[in-house]
């Protein structure tokens, strides 16, 4: 089993080695089927952040809202979880001191912040910084390719799409678990997703929601928010694993 999901991997790394980033810009050739399923998912939020009542956040004294308790520890415990995968990607684009500092976090926040539930390495100046093999690819030289709506997961990209995949085959949880508690940090990591969701939920309204198209401001947002993320407006060292062959 092991040996046809690391010929799925070598596959893509082949392929990142042969391309090359395009132009930044909006490439939807999906967007009648990706409407519907970005329907399909803001009525599912809207299901869930919507029912939330017995954790609905308060307001103080001055108006703004406090996150919920639970959704935040349940936030910081799904971003624990993801720490190993982050760090393995760090490693696959050659960034050691992105590395350090999330392995820092993971040491601390799993002991100290018994298992992600709080965070003493943010206190102590160890934020890290997520990656996925997305950005690896990126990093690789693979352009973005088309904007997909994923089913349940929301916006992505064609080559974050190809990362995703690879993410869940090379994730070191996978290894490091039996196959029970893997299927339930999975299921931890996804509710964490799901308390993110709900905590902005007001700001989702604000920006996209209550726009003329709501769709292409989401879209918009996604691709901004991305691309800042990997760099792409400022990072221009683009790295060939393939050079010297």
């Amino acid at each position: 089993m092991r040996h046809r999901w690391l010929a799925a991997f070598f596959a893509i790394a082949l392929i990142a080695g042969c391309a090359r980033a395009p132009a930044p810009g909006v490439n939807d050739p999906y967007e009648s089927t990706n409407r519907a399923w970005f329907d399909s998912n803001l009525r599912l939020s809207s299901a869930i952040t919507g029912s939330d009542d017995a954790v609905a956040d308060e307001a103080d004294a001055g108006g703004a809202p406090r996150r919920s308790p639970f959704r935040h520890a349940l936030s910081n415990v799904g971003g624990n979880l993801g720490l190993p995968s982050s760090i393995l990607n760090d490693l696959l684009q050659f960034r050691p001191s992105r590395a350090a500092e999330n392995t820092v976090r993971l040491v601390i926040n799993t002991t100290v912040g018994l298992g992600g539930l709080f965070d003493p390495a943010g206190a102590m100046g160890f934020h890290g910084r997520r990656s996925d093999f997305g950005e690896t690819l990126h990093r690789w030289g693979v352009g973005e390719g088309a904007y997909v709506v994923l089913p349940l997961y929301g916006p992505s990209t064609e080559r974050d799409t190809a990362g995703l995949v690879v993410d869940m085959l090379i994730d070191p949880l996978r290894f490091a678990l039996p196959a029970p508690e893997y299927g339930y940090s999975n299921a931890v990591r996804f509710a964490g997703r799901l308390a993110d969701a709900a905590e902005y939920s007001d700001l989702l309204d604000a920006n996209v929601i209550n726009t003329a198209d709501p769709y292409a401001q989401a879209r918009l947002l996604y691709l901004q928010t991305r691309r800042y993320h990997l760099g792409v407006e400022v990072e221009e060292e683009i790295i060939d694993p393939y050079a010297d062959f």
